[in-house]
């Protein structure tokens, strides 16, 4: 769903770098036929970063680098087949399990999206961007309770995880009438992103609709 307010498009489908969202930064260096350990850091412009430690080998990370680079280029087929490869493979890594879900999200699966995210959580149960996106796949679905849910369970997580909290208010702007909730992770998350003016526009919008329904 978008919402258009004086020239800006206010998506409530947010996430840090679209499918890619933890899967640029896959570190390490791998020999063939050997498995190491490396960091897996998932890292956006404004500092959060979350670090995942599991044992991955040189095929499953081929792997999952062609499954992004086919999702990028919007060949959801040959990206799903790739990632359902690489969970099968490594059940432990939620990189692969969240990025599988988003691939679903786009190509308009939401119930494979949703049981790819709870197999993420279960690896997992502390991983925020999973909540974030479980959030998305609850907000498209329907369940909005649920969805505040896992945007606050993302943010108790870590609350510095802004893309939640921009997601959060604009769930509590337009499907839970819950202004005061909304304004409050608006200005939250304006702290963390002052560069993006549609967020100012958004929080005069809303502090200009919840005035005229008090008058």
């Amino acid at each position: 769903m978008s919402i258009r307010t004086r020239g800006f498009s206010r998506t409530s489908i947010y996430r840090c770098t679209g499918v890619l969202v933890v899967a640029l930064c896959l570190g390490g260096c791998l020999s063939a036929g050997r498995k190491h350990r490396p960091a897996i850091e998932t890292q956006d412009a404004n500092g959060f970063s979350i670090t995942e430690a599991t044992f991955i080998g040189i095929g499953v990370r081929s792997d999952f680098d062609a499954a992004n680079r086919a999702i990028s280029k919007k060949d959801f087929q040959r990206g799903i087949k790739l990632l359902e490869e690489v969970t099968m493979a490594s059940p432990e890594l939620c990189a692969s399990h969240i990025n599988l879900a988003i691939a679903y999200q786009r190509a308009d699966d939401l119930e494979l999206a949703e049981a790819s995210l709870l197999r993420a959580l279960e690896a997992n149960p502390r991983h925020p961007v999973a909540h974030n996106e479980l959030g998305i796949v609850y907000r498209r679905t329907g369940r909005f309770d649920q969805a505040r849910e896992s945007y606050e369970m993302a943010l108790a997580l870590q609350p510095k995880f802004h893309f939640a909290r921009k997601n959060l208010a604009i769930l509590c702007d337009l499907f839970l009438s819950d202004p005061e909730c909304a304004l409050k992770h608006y200005a939250l998350y304006l702290e963390a992103a002052p560069e993006d003016e549609a967020a100012e526009i958004w929080i005069a919008d809303l502090k200009n609709r919840v005035g005229h329904e008090e008058n």
